[in-house]
């Protein structure tokens, strides 16, 4: 197993009485792509929110490139190369493609990289290229979602965090959004990545962790998650 650019160690994360997190503790591995599955209100959203600094912990400490990150302020850890693509995608709707992806880009200074940057990202995502100066609130809910994956890796991330990237997806796009994930994984980028499609996660995931009520229940590969009665059938429907 490579070297982890992401540990996260006993996080803890209260909603007023409620306990969110208790004590989880998970790994990404540099270079790989980590899912994380449970049903509705385990904790997965919350987990990436407290790495990203959207929320604050109670307890416990995130660790990125070996850098403890859990006081740093949300741009910060941006700058440092960790992005967020959040569940509901959290675009500028009132804004057009092209200012979105170029505010995906605010802490960059070297404007030919980011250029050239948003062309590789029209290669993975050509509808982007077409809707350039339309406004994102008019796009479909599909083309929102490969805005907001591209906005996030117009940081140049070194992690990504991507929060239920195919919900409300047609099948065809859930296939496009899948393939550009292995695409950026391919890439060197690694993938927190929380998904309700468990399948498809595991399948491209090459370790998993099952988040039940705020702690970690099981974790593996993704080929082991997959071949787990268990998980098969909690979470594949079968």
């Amino acid at each position: 197993m490579s070297e982890s650019i992401l540990s996260i160690k006993d996080l803890q994360v209260n909603y007023g009485a409620i306990e969110a997190l208790r004590g989880i503790s998970l790994e990404v591995p540099d270079k790989q792509v980590v899912a994380l599955i449970g049903a509705n209100g385990a904790g997965k959203t919350t987990t990436l929110r407290a790495v990203s600094r959207m929320l604050r912990p109670v307890a416990g400490s995130v660790t990125f490139q070996g850098e403890e990150i859990s006081r740093l302020q949300p741009h910060e850890i941006v700058a440092r190369g960790l992005a967020h693509a959040p569940e509901g995608r959290g675009i500028f709707l009132n804004l057009t493609v092209q200012e979105n992806l170029e505010l995906g880009a605010f802490l960059r200074t070297d404007k030919d990289g980011v250029a050239e940057d948003m062309e590789k990202f029209f290669g993975l995502f050509p509808i982007l290229k077409e809707r350039l100066h339309q406004v994102a609130g008019t796009l479909s809910g599909g083309e929102q979602q490969m805005l907001a994956v591209a906005r996030a890796l117009m940081s140049r991330p070194k992690l990504l965090l991507l929060d239920e990237p195919s919900l409300g997806l047609a099948p065809q796009v859930v296939e496009r959004i899948f393939q550009v994930l292995r695409d950026v994984s391919a890439q060197g980028v690694a993938l927190l990545l929380v998904e309700q499609n468990a399948h498809k996660a595991l399948q491209i995931a090459h370790r998993a962790y099952v988040l039940e009520t705020g702690e970690v229940v099981m974790q593996g590969t993704g080929q082991e998650l997959l071949d787990s009665p268990e998980v098969r059938k909690a979470y594949l429907g079968e």
